[in-house]
């Protein structure tokens, strides 16, 4: 079988071959490794690589390249139609000669692959939801449409649409899903940290507005200020890595904020099993890998009610849920730094929830689907 997969996420070309964002090429390789030919359609960018990207170590028969285009402006909305003609003669093109088809959503290119594919009926398809399945978040209007043209089984036939989260009242093509980090054989006994002495909390993620790392920052503030021995790393980079530092310059908290920007997953493993407890106050989610790994390796998840997080955390049995009220969540973090018996609870609900989603068992899953 031949599959095509088709995404936003661009291809960086170099000398030696092409680079990708490394989770989504570690997730490839599991589709390629249960398929005959793998196929991309995609934008293709020459750039500088960074630690996040990877090379792409299997075969590829070959890669179609789009043209990227946006809606942020007026402007660039004007100058987007010809990428968007052109982009749907390729990609009607390229379904036309795959076998099955794989769609990446959501974003642009997604949304134009879901119109597409309506002229397909016949062909094996599936999609990966990968941002916020409810129905109630805020989210652009494409994303809502993608949505909406995926989970409508008159117009999408074949497919098996893959969200994050149980959501009710779904249509009978959408399949819960989730990814994975770790291995079965990775899995070590892991023992809840002692919260007497220095309390280790990390930040994991894109140093953006969205993920809301300088509210991290506060409510470790907030805790020093309860006489709680704290200190916060923060693992990743992005546009508010000024002002982060700006920040901890200014009010002199050096001595306990940390900014050690992107780092590898054989590191962050060490990091998680050394650490009592991940901050993720951000507003937008799919599935945040961060708060599956941290649960992986017993430490405690504090995060906000987006997307499917409050099923991850079983609504607070596995971690704290965030009301980004900075009193109210610092008096929910202090109660239970507070409580030995309690942290050690919710860690080890969360160590026996997270190990069900090993790589062994995301493999099955895709083989599954592939098969039906």
């Amino acid at each position: 079988m031949k599959l095509l997969v088709i995404s936003s996420a661009p291809f960086i070309k170099k000398a030696d071959g092409f680079y990708a964002y490394s989770p989504y090429i570690k997730e490839m390789e599991v589709w390629q490794r249960n398929i005959d030919k793998i196929q991309f359609c995609c934008p293709i960018l020459e750039t500088k690589g960074d630690l996040l990207n990877s090379k792409i170590s299997f075969e590829i028969e070959k890669t179609i390249q789009l043209k990227a285009f946006d809606f942020t402006t007026f402007f660039n909305s004007i100058k987007s139609f010809p990428a968007i003609f052109n982009n749907i003669f390729i990609l009607f093109k390229a379904i036309q000669k795959a076998d099955a088809l794989h769609l990446r959503c959501p974003g642009n290119i997604g949304l134009l692959a879901s119109l597409v594919q309506i002229l397909f009926p016949s062909k094996k398809k599936s999609a990966k939801y990968a941002g916020n399945w409810d129905s109630k978040a805020k989210q652009p209007l494409s994303y809502k449409i993608q949505k909406w043209i995926l989970k409508n089984t008159f117009l999408t036939k074949n497919m098996q649409v893959l969200v994050y989260g149980k959501w009710e009242n779904q249509s009978k093509n959408i399949k819960p899903f989730f990814t994975a980090t770790y291995a079965k054989s990775e899995i070590i006994e892991i023992e809840p940290r002692n919260l007497n002495g220095k309390i280790k909390m990390i930040f994991v993620g894109t140093l953006s507005k969205g993920k809301q790392p300088l509210y991290a920052v506060k409510v470790v503030e907030a805790l020093r200020r309860q006489n709680f021995d704290v200190e916060l790393s923060v693992y990743g980079d992005g546009n508010e890595r000024f002002a982060i530092e700006e920040y901890v310059s200014v009010n002199h908290f050096s001595s306990f904020i940390f900014l050690k920007g992107n780092t590898d997953r054989a590191s962050m493993k060490k990091i998680y099993q050394e650490s009592h407890c991940l901050i993720l106050p951000s507003k937008s989610e799919g599935w945040p890998k961060v708060v599956a790994e941290a649960m992986f390796w017993g430490c405690l998840p504090i995060a906000t009610p987006i997307s499917c997080v409050p099923n991850m955390l079983n609504f607070g049995e596995r971690g704290i849920l965030l009301t980004e009220n900075l009193q109210t969540d610092v008096t929910s973090i202090s109660d239970l730094l507070s409580n030995q018996e309690e942290y050690n609870k919710k860690i080890k609900e969360g160590i026996n929830w997270s190990r069900q989603f090993t790589i062994d068992k995301f493999e099955q899953e895709i083989k599954n689907i592939l098969k039906s």
